[in-house]
């Protein structure tokens, strides 16, 4: 079963068809938009600053999501594909990004639209990716335009997690906490 916490008497809105995974845990000032899946052993906590996840974000097994009272929120945008074992702390994920498998994001960073972080990738405190550029290495560095094959995959991703939630759901596994 999943975990929905509260901190400090703040309670996480999650909408009611967001796909909560066994053993996915979300605490406190979280907002989860409408499609969105956390997968499972996922933590998102948003104790000391918000964390704000838009529509059809899917947020792969063991990723960790945190905040830090200095630099501020963590915020997700629509359509993004957070990969297995990601960390994000206190960045901004614009809509249709893909953050690969064991890539870090560090404060304040910023990837803007129809980018790609490489998996394994480091990126940096501040480092921004442009839009529509694939960032890559430790630490990341700006690799080259993503391709349109890339760029397709990007829009694809979200639609994929929908339909595996809705395959779950199909064979009798809500994901709710």
């Amino acid at each position: 079963m999943a975990s929905v916490l509260p901190y400090q008497g703040i309670y996480p809105k999650i909408h009611e068809s967001v796909f909560l995974a066994e053993g996915a845990c979300v605490i406190g000032d979280v907002e989860i938009g409408e499609g969105s899946s956390v997968w499972f052993n996922t933590v998102i906590r948003g104790d000391v600053c918000p964390i704000r996840i838009g529509c059809r974000t899917s947020v792969q097994d063991n990723a960790t999501l945190h905040v830090t009272h200095d630099t501020g929120p963590l915020s997700i945008g629509s359509d993004v594909t957070i990969g297995h074992g990601a960390v994000l702390h206190a960045c901004n994920v614009r809509d249709h990004v893909l953050v690969g498998m064991g890539a870090v994001l560090l404060d304040d960073a910023v990837i803007e639209p129809f980018s790609i972080v490489a998996a394994g990738a480091l990126v940096r405190q501040g480092f921004r990716v442009p839009s529509g550029m694939l960032a890559a290495g430790v630490p990341a560095k700006l690799i080259r335009p993503v391709s349109d094959a890339e760029r397709q995959t990007i829009k694809e991703s979200p639609q994929n997690y929908v339909r595996y939630v809705n395959t779950y759901r199909e064979g009798g596994y809500e994901g709710r906490g």
